[in-house]
């Protein structure tokens, strides 16, 4: 099967989470991801002392690691960088998330790999960028979520602030990366030459902060913690049933009667307090509250049976058992199992991106640490004899 991205590939040399999503992301469509990484230790998710599988792997290293061929390098060893440069002269892209000056250092910063290979894309992901006075500062999710407001809007409206609970900042910068790397692919197409890529988490978080900023530059004024609510619609948010929580997004008139009518408040339609949706969205306090009157009087899936069948938006609010164990989840292939070669069927979310002529596809598991490094090396033509040299000086792993 042909798939959109096996022209390309791509060397990772990330830790962690954001870089390594981005590759995973690039080798579920067909990149031929070859994951450079420290010897001895590798990836520092390899030795986070989170969640464990029975036989001991690491399950955030395999979460963000899939299709990908793992060498382990000493690139302060003259060979060890020498055997990455002969990786970086067949590459297509190296991404990288060093702290600012730490690629220099070793020698594989984007100017002395573009001396190996003028059509390289060069991806940088850092906490705070390349430039500005905070790029030298650690980059860690929490750090950019604070940093750049995120947190300021998360949480409940009298509650103190709190992260969200998916690594945004980590997460969107590898989806924005990736972003990076296929347009800078795409003008390579038309221009021959490669180009440098510069994303953070910092940038990420603040990037997806769409409502917020205009709230502030229309009002003047930072925008506060709501909960579940929305900033510009009314209702729409969680409320509370009989039995637990739904979500009800009823974000324009017609949707605002219908809701009214299932709910068989019509007092509510004449309310003149909850007229227009600027009204609702200046009065979500006690709109809520007149809503969860009649909420409470039915379970959960009682009324989002009967709010979908008048086509008001509605869903239940589940945790990650009930999410992942859910028929269209399974449907969409959003969970899927694959081998792993210690601890034998592993789940895994799915690929998100569903193409019709060149689908993406799950085709090995993460990686052991320099499981391929032999492999890597007799394919750029190194001899059985210098591999054992370069073994044996310290070089690879």
């Amino acid at each position: 099967m042909a798939f959109a991205l096996d022209h390309l590939t791509v060397i990772d040399l990330t830790q962690v989470m954001a870089g390594p999503y981005c590759c995973q992301l690039l080798g579920d469509l067909g990149a031929n991801v070859i994951k450079v990484e420290p010897m001895g230790t590798g990836d520092a998710t390899r030795q986070a002392t989170g969640h464990r599988l029975p036989h001991g792997e690491s399950a955030a290293f395999l979460a963000v690691n899939r299709n990908k061929r793992s060498i382990a390098l000493d690139l302060k060893h003259p060979g060890g960088r020498d055997a990455f440069y002969r990786l970086v002269r067949g590459a297509d892209v190296v991404v990288e998330s060093f702290r600012p000056g730490v690629a220099a250092r070793l020698g594989v910063d984007y100017p002395a790999l573009r001396a190996h290979n003028e059509r390289l894309v060069y991806a940088s992901i850092s906490g705070f960028g390349q430039t500005g006075p905070y790029a030298q500062r650690p980059g860690y999710d929490l750090i950019a979520q604070a940093m750049s407001g995120v947190m300021s809007v998360t949480g409940d409206v009298d509650g103190d602030p709190v992260k969200c609970g998916v690594p945004v900042a980590d997460l969107s910068a590898g989806l924005f990366c990736a972003i990076g790397i296929l347009s800078a692919c795409l003008s390579r197409e038309k221009t021959g030459q490669g180009q440098a890529v510069d994303t953070s988490l910092y940038d990420a978080a603040l990037a997806l902060s769409i409502w917020e900023t205009a709230e502030l530059w229309a009002t003047g004024q930072a925008p506060e913690r709501l909960g579940s609510a929305h900033r510009v619609n009314a209702p729409y948010q969680a409320l509370p049933a009989r039995d637990g929580y739904l979500t009800i997004g009823a974000n324009n008139e017609r949707l605002w009667q219908r809701l009214c009518t299932v709910l068989d408040r019509p007092d509510l339609v004449a309310d003149s307090r909850f007229v227009t949706n600027t009204d609702r969205v200046r009065r979500r306090a006690e709109l809520a509250a007149e809503l969860g009157v009649t909420l409470r009087e039915r379970d959960v899936d009682d009324w989002v049976e009967a709010l979908l069948e008048a086509g008001v938006p509605a869903g239940p609010i589940r945790d990650y058992q009930q999410s992942c164990e859910d028929p269209h989840t399974l449907a969409r292939e959003m969970v899927v199992e694959l081998d792993h070669p210690t601890e034998g069927r592993v789940r895994a979310l799915g690929i998100p991106v569903k193409l019709t002529q060149t689908p993406g596809d799950i085709r090995r598991p993460a990686p052991g640490l320099g499981e391929h490094t032999d492999e890597l090396l007799r394919a750029m033509g190194c001899t059985g004899e210098e591999i054992r040299t370069l073994r044996a000086e310290g070089a690879v792993g």
